[in-house]
This record gives C-alpha cells, structure tokens and sequence, in this order.
C-alpha cells in the first residue's frame, strides 16, 4: 500500500524554523538537515506502522544526526506529519497537535 504523506501547517513551520536555525550556523547545515528529514520520511512511507507510538496513536521517528524527532498520525492511506520537534522541547507542545 502506498501511503500519501501530509504535512500540517504547524509542522511546516517546525521544519523552516529547523533549517533556518542550521542554515545561520552553517551555511548547508540547513540543506543537510532536509535530506535526512526527507529520508526519515522515506522510511515512514515504506512502514509507517513500525515506529513507537508515543500518545493516543501519535507515532515518532528519530530524525538521523540532528536531535530533532519527526511525530505523526496514519489515517487510512494518509500519514499525517503533526510536528518535527528538537528533543529538548517541552513534550506537551506536540501532544496538543493529535
């Protein structure tokens, strides 16, 4: 089954924030943190039931060599990308977000 993937605009914003926050201290950071969001999403489009659901069917993935998880909802044929959150920030934030 193929899955669509979707991004909510609040998780949109989490990963502008991200890059420009790479991008100032160095330049290309930034791009090298979109490659390997993009490869994390590859790996939930291929098995999206395989990673930890962490709240109320909200799963996350470890976004590889930055400290920042990818968290997300499957609906039908639809993941939904809620947030992408530094592992540091306060976990309430993302559980509002389901």
């Amino acid at each position: 089954m193929t899955f669509e993937i979707r991004l909510r605009q609040e998780s949109k914003n989490d990963l502008r924030v991200a890059f420009e926050y790479y991008e100032q201290i160095r330049q290309g950071l930034g791009q090298d943190f979109l490659l390997c969001f993009e490869n994390s999403l590859a790996k939930i489009q291929r098995t999206p039931m395989s990673f930890k659901v962490v709240y109320s069917g909200l799963r996350r993935i470890a976004i590889r060599r930055f400290p920042y998880r990818i968290f997300y909802i499957v609906d039908d044929s639809t993941i939904v990308i809620t947030a992408i959150f530094h592992v540091r920030q306060n976990p309430e934030s993302w559980q509002y977000r389901t």
